[in-house]
């Protein structure tokens, strides 16, 4: 049997074609109807030359067009390659280069960018104009039959962020994705048909393609999306489509928590939340399950891995802090500089093998053997392990900060930061420093209508940890983020 997981959709269009599928704002899209436009855009598709292996790109907002051409795509059996609407032309050249991009989706509001890079690479686009695309769609004779694809065959192509140079594509098998959903939907985030998805991640990132989108279409759930995080729209949607399921990262959980009155919103639907893509405040897991009512559990996992690698199994102890245990199929251990294995309690870098685990780095052998080095993928990041197997993200090794000779976590100076009444959010970096190598620094965003001083902040964190991992540098100000809503901090530039 064909393992292409186009067939969530063909299958629950098959079963339960009147159920909701896909809403944004009024507009919804039942099974049946989301099948059939997927069906005619591959035929749109497959008019423009794509078939089994080509790799099309897709450049979409949370917007219903979205999981249409997700799913054209994949019934093709052709390759997905997601992107970030926001990224200019030179980057999204790089891309389509990289991945041998054939054909691009692009919704019509990033045309231009998307126009700009297709002049270089000469790929052909296909134009999403709302309105024009829906009379497209009906002109096209729908493509019944959907690819066979075996579990090997790969899916997806997720680019990495490249913080550490340029972005990397990894390859993702029908298998990988189906098991981590399959996973998933059995052991952390149950869904059935009536449940209702807050789908506020973006598509394009893991976490929201895989927990959002593709739980929901092989559950029968239903996905409701916001094309751009907005904390008091979120409440709306939570409250006005009866909302069972939140999925967020860090920064999503503390704008909810900054909603004056929240109360104005019914959220007593809400059974279950998970937060992933950074490491969770345990201040802000608290106040957030005490405000709102759900159990929020908190995972860790990377495009690499699916993206879910380990998770507080709802079934379990949740250890606020800890992300948890390896999920069903997955295994973890912590390595040192030498990959070596390191003992409980002792921070060493978290390596994955199992099911979810990519195939590889598209068209980068070298990076492929570094990164799977001994059979192992390597995170990099850096983590502890306590005597009942829960893992605690200490921080990115790249982010780790060496002052004096001695190793700083900024993670566990962001948790101290989050303590005090004032904070809002925080992110704590090292600096070049010509004494001590590298001197901690910390930006801080106050609470609306907060005050403190950049004293009373180093003092907060002073009488609570030793004194060498005190910040002595403070600056308040905004602090900048990805897609995801994710911190940013190698885009952080501070003031003299």
């Amino acid at each position: 049997m064909s393992a292409n997981i186009a067939r969530w959709l063909t299958d629950r269009a098959s079963s339960e074609p009147g159920l909701p599928a896909i809403k944004q704002g009024e507009h919804v899209l039942n099974y049946a109807a989301l099948d059939a436009a997927a069906a005619r855009c591959a035929t749109l598709l497959a008019d423009r030359g794509v078939t089994a292996g080509d790799r099309v790109a897709l450049i979409m907002p949370n917007v219903a067009y979205f999981p249409i051409a997700y799913y054209a795509i994949l019934r093709l059996g052709a390759i997905v390659v997601p992107m970030n609407p926001l990224l200019k032309a030179g980057e999204i050249a790089y891309t389509w280069q990289d991945a041998g991009v054939k054909v691009a989706v692009v919704f019509a509001v990033f045309a231009e960018e998307a126009g700009k890079a297709a002049e270089v690479t000469g790929t052909d686009l296909l134009v999403v104009v709302p309105g024009e695309f829906e009379q497209a769609l009906a002109g096209a004779a729908p493509t019944e039959a959907v690819a066979e694809r075996t579990g090997e065959d790969t899916a997806v192509i997720l680019y990495t962020s490249g913080t550490t140079g340029k972005p990397k594509g990894a390859e993702l098998s029908h298998d990988n994705l189906g098991s981590n959903v399959r996973t998933d939907l059995a052991t952390l985030m149950p869904l059935e048909p009536g449940d209702v998805v807050f789908g506020g991640l973006p598509l394009f990132h893991s976490f929201g393609q895989t927990c959002g989108l593709n739980a929901a279409i092989a559950a029968g759930a239903c996905l409701t999306l916001l094309p751009k995080f907005d904390p008091e729209e979120a409440l709306r949607i939570v409250a006005a489509d009866g909302v069972t399921v939140f999925l967020g990262v860090p920064t999503m959980y503390v704008g909810l928590l900054s909603v004056s009155d929240p109360g104005r919103f019914d959220t007593s639907k809400l059974r279950l939340a998970a937060s992933g893509g950074a490491s969770l405040p345990v201040e802000v897991l608290y106040e957030a399950q005490r405000r709102f009512g759900f159990q929020l559990l908190e995972g860790y996992g990377l495009s690499e891995t699916s993206p879910i690698a380990s998770f507080n199994h709802p079934d379990r102890p949740a250890k606020p802090g800890s992300v948890g245990t390896p999920i069903a199929g997955v295994e973890f251990q912590l390595w040192d500089a030498d990959d070596t294995e390191v003992a409980d309690g002792e921070v060493g870098e978290i390596v994955i093998r199992g099911e979810n685990v990519m195939k590889g780095y598209w068209n980068n052998p070298d990076a492929t053997t570094e990164a799977m080095r001994g059979g192992w993928f390597h995170s990099g990041d850096l983590a502890t392990r306590d005597a009942d197997g829960y893992y605690f993200i200490v921080d990115r090794k790249k982010d780790m900060i060496i002052r004096n000779g001695l190793n700083v976590y900024p993670r566990e100076i962001e948790e101290v930061l989050y303590t005090h009444p004032a904070v809002a959010e925080a992110a704590v970096f090292g600096v070049p420093d010509a004494l001590h190598g590298e001197e901690i620094a910390a930006l801080v965003t106050l609470k609306e209508g907060a005050e403190a001083t950049e004293e009373e902040i180093r003092d907060h964190v002073k009488d609570r940890l030793a004194i060498y991992k005190y910040p002595r540098i403070v600056r308040f100000g905004t602090l900048p983020k990805g897609p995801t809503g994710k911190i940013l901090k190698r885009e952080i530039k501070l003031d003299a």
